[in-house]
């Protein structure tokens, strides 16, 4: 075979989620699993969380939260944070999905649907803490509050979370942010929600910073093993990368090798000579990427059908590449095509 792979080893996906677990209690963890679980695999991944006790999971929209659904089990809870339009809401609801609620309208499109459907939504409500990443403006707050307030009192609406995002672009920065949060959970705990969550951080600052972990900490690179660009290594984090793509060599000459990957597989055609592959063949520096080849240097003895690791625990990882071409490790590995197979070891 001469096309690429995926390999993806899911006890040391189960390690990470031990070590992040452990960074990071008595807050508990919410896996994201958006991108397909960042390219691994939904439904691989989130049946393997759940087995390791897992009991909450991040989608970015809800076509992705049915799936985590079907994968799950039964009494897990699933947070979508982007729905679109009032059927995806009827979808979301029949399917007891926690919905994320940054916006006015929303809120009351949410609250419509859960009344034809006799229904009641769990929300959690977002504020703007500076990201400007969708959320409630903290101007406005007060008065959505109050808002959805009366819609709990009515039946169609629970409040059970406040949540944001944050910029992690300097400790000052984040500090603000955190401010412009706890004032919003006083606000909406003044108005009589009982909430069971608080969720402000992700993968960086809930290993970094303990005061911004609250209830739950939305955490998904590090649960896959990719370190920050920038930051601590995998290693000093207490992660492993758990996904290694390979290739194998289809040509072979005295100065270079072609590999049978390339961007129509997802790897960015950026690479080319600003990156090297750290590979059991040695340091192969990338010399072009096409649409379906990579040139790489030679090494001694290379012959067709070699097998080279792209990025992998045991090689370049996907944030040695990412910080090449000026990007992030999560980057690369969503970029890898669909149509590459997936290897699963450890099931």
């Amino acid at each position: 075979m001469t096309s690429p792979a995926l390999r993806i080893d899911l006890d040391d996906f189960a390690a990470n989620l031990a070590a992040v677990r452990a960074r990071v209690a008595p807050a508990e963890l919410m896996l994201v699993v958006k991108d397909d679980a960042y390219g691994h695999g939904i439904e691989r991944i989130v049946r393997r969380a759940s087995a390791e006790g897992v009991r909450w999971f991040g989608s970015f929209d809800v076509r992705e939260a049915l799936r985590t659904r079907r994968a799950a089990e039964s009494r897990a809870r699933i947070f979508s944070w982007l729905t679109v339009g009032r059927g995806e809401i009827a979808e979301a609801l029949s399917a007891d999905i926690d919905l994320g609620v940054g916006d006015a309208g929303f809120l009351e499109d949410v609250a419509a649907v859960a009344r034809e459907a006799g229904a009641v939504a769990r929300v959690h409500l977002k504020i703007d803490t500076g990201l400007h990443r969708n959320g409630i403006r903290p101007e406005d707050w007060a008065a959505v509050t109050g808002t959805a307030r009366s819609l709990e009192e009515e039946g169609v609406v629970r409040v059970v979370g406040v949540w944001s995002h944050i910029a992690e672009a300097s400790d000052r920065e984040d500090d603000d942010a955190r401010a412009l949060f706890d004032e919003a959970v006083a606000v909406a705990e003044a108005a009589g929600f009982a909430l069971e969550v608080r969720h402000l951080s992700a993968s960086a600052a809930s290993f970094a910073r303990p005061e911004f972990r609250y209830d739950l900490v939305r955490v998904g690179a590090f649960c896959y093993g990719v370190r920050s660009a920038g930051g601590p290594s995998a290693s000093d984090l207490g992660i492993r990368p758990i996904a290694a793509l390979s290739a194998r060599a289809t040509h072979v000459d005295d100065h270079a090798v072609t590999l049978g990957v390339g961007s129509l597989h997802g790897l960015p055609s950026a690479l080319a000579a600003r990156a090297h592959l750290s590979t059991t063949q040695g340091r192969l520096a990338v010399r072009h990427v096409d649409l379906a080849h990579t040139i790489v240097d030679a090494w001694p003895h290379a012959a067709v059908g070699d097998e080279v690791i792209v990025f992998g625990p045991d090689a370049a990882s996907a944030t040695d590449l990412a910080e090449a071409i000026d990007t992030v490790g999560e980057e690369i590995l969503v970029r890898v095509s669909p149509l590459v197979p997936r290897v699963y070891r450890g099931e």
